[in-house]
């Protein structure tokens, strides 16, 4: 397994990231991000149907449309996302790639639970929502941890346009959610910043899996994921062809 940490905060570079890394069969690779302010939605969902354009336009949320299906997110700064992309487990649809994930959470004294949707809630709430893209022999699982993010931007963002809705698409499963720094407010009476947060999940990790660091990506990769960045994930015809 390589822990790897995105140097950016582009979200079409970062889904351009996990695609990339998806292609290089033979590897395991845990890719954590965090994305401005964003919508991210399913493969097979129309934008209409998921997104207020309107507030997104207003406020400078980027609509992305990412590789694997599911329902539409909202990130931001609060937000951490992770990804496991690896080959071919025999268990695609399983929870099992969370298990590292709530391990280290239980650890950090935050007792998530692994939903019907392969989603983590905590105690009535849901902190962390998951797709997955299984193709050729791989497999990519990747979700969301609500650390500290606007929930007042995220509900607003996630409000879909009035009108008849397109049918045939996807539609997202709303559930009501809240941060995990109030949480932990709650219950320690102190927070770290979303900075510290991910220095002690991914401490955490490198330790379950017997690594020393996180890794970077190298320059020669960064070009490869630059290029298929402009080809597609900043391109209206991917990210609103529905």
């Amino acid at each position: 397994m390589n822990i790897v940490m995105s140097p950016s905060s582009m979200p079409s570079f970062n889904l351009a990231a996990e695609e990339y890394l998806f292609s290089r069969k033979g590897e395991d690779f845990l890719l954590f991000y965090v994305n401005e302010p964003s919508v991210i939605i399913g493969s097979n969902q129309a934008v209409k149907n998921e997104v207020d354009q309107d507030f997104c336009i207003e406020h400078n949320i980027r609509i992305i449309r990412r590789l694997s299906g599911g329902g539409a997110v909202y990130h931001d700064r609060g937000n951490l996302n992770f990804s496991f992309i690896q080959d071919s487990t025999g268990a695609p649809l399983s929870a099992r790639f969370l298990e590292p994930v709530v391990t280290v959470l239980h650890e950090s004294g935050i007792p998530v639970e692994v939903g019907k949707r392969k989603d983590l809630w905590l105690n009535g709430y849901k902190i962390s929502g998951t797709a997955s893209h299984v193709s050729r022999g791989r497999e990519l699982h990747h979700g969301t941890l609500l650390y500290d993010t606007d929930l007042e931007m995220l509900q607003r963002a996630l409000t879909s346009e009035n009108g008849r809705p397109i049918k045939k698409a996807t539609p997202s499963v709303p559930s009501p959610v809240r941060n995990i720094r109030s949480y932990l407010a709650e219950q320690q009476g102190t927070t770290v910043d979303m900075t510290s947060f991910f220095c002690m999940l991914s401490g955490k990790l490198l330790t379950l899996y017997g690594l020393d660091k996180v890794i970077n990506l190298q320059a020669e990769e960064m070009v490869e994921i630059e290029e298929l960045q402009r080809n597609k994930y900043t391109q209206r015809g991917w990210n609103y062809r529905m």
